[in-house]
């Protein structure tokens, strides 16, 4: 009987992935413990950890949470995963895409199947429509103007999200993550040239090239509660490419705080 390995990050994806599949075996890289139980892992001995999986034959891979570059020991390598280092560190010179996409191949090298959390479970990344509230056209206008944004920068390997604001960008997500770019949002919000205008529209979508079975944009609860600090109308995204958790808590607090929220097509 064939099983399914969570590659466990951390945040509150992991914990729904897990909780949603039916008895997957649970891995997190050393360093970068989830709030679950989880086996680790170190990158150093990729290959055996690799081996340890079709022993216990798991046949598909998801990953699920946040995972930042980890601090290598060349000392721990074994001799099979040092061969691997060239391939990995070309990779990373490239960018964090490329490095993914190199670690998602040497998976599949192994016959296991890497597999999209759309994919397994797609309830979790909503199709086009509002989920709430109402965006105006000036709100329109400038999630039109993010997606553009993001479509530009999306060969430059920087980030999932934008602020726009006015037709203005006031933000765009960097490696400190959503959280630091909505607060530098909310503390320049009076650059605005209409302080009676359009609020701004906090955008998310997948880089133009990143590969979909790994890091696709999250949003949730907490995403909500940061959009409202920093004084903005609402939330859009591309839909079909983002993953919103907690939907019902997700959506009720937006409603609350009187945000939109649109999966946007």
């Amino acid at each position: 009987m064939s099983r399914t390995a969570v590659i466990a990050g951390q945040g509150a994806l992991a914990e729904t992935v897990v909780a949603a599949l039916d008895a997957p075996l649970v891995y997190a890289l050393e360093g970068f413990e989830p709030g679950i139980p989880a086996q680790p892992f170190r990158l150093e001995r990729l290959v055996p950890f690799l081996d340890s999986l079709v022993e216990a034959r798991v046949e598909n891979v998801v990953f699920a949470g946040a995972i930042r570059r980890p601090r290598l020991d060349p000392e721990a390598f074994d001799a099979r995963t040092a061969q691997l280092v060239p391939r990995i560190l070309t990779a990373m010179q490239s960018g964090d895409d490329a490095a993914l996409r190199e670690v998602l191949d040497i998976f599949e090298e192994h016959d296991l199947s890497v597999r999209g959390v759309d994919e397994l479970l797609p309830d979790l990344v909503p199709a086009a429509g509002i989920l709430t509230g109402a965006p105006s056209e000036a709100d329109r206008r400038d999630a039109e103007q993010a997606a553009r944004i993001l479509r530009g920068t999306g060969e430059f390997d920087i980030g999932q999200g934008v602020v726009v604001a006015q037709g203005l960008c006031l933000a765009i997500e960097t490696l400190p993550g959503t959280a630091a770019m909505l607060e530098f949002a909310g503390r320049h919000r009076d650059l605005k040239p209409d302080p009676a205008g359009s609020k701004g529209v906090f955008y998310k979508a997948p880089k133009p090239t990143q590969d979909r079975r790994i890091d696709l944009p999250t949003i949730g609860p907490e995403t909500v509660s940061q959009a409202v600090a920093a004084g903005l109308a609402g939330i859009a995204w591309q839909a079909g490419g983002v993953i919103v958790l907690e939907r019902d808590k997700t959506v009720a607090r937006a409603s609350n705080a009187g945000l939109f929220l649109w999966a946007r097509d």
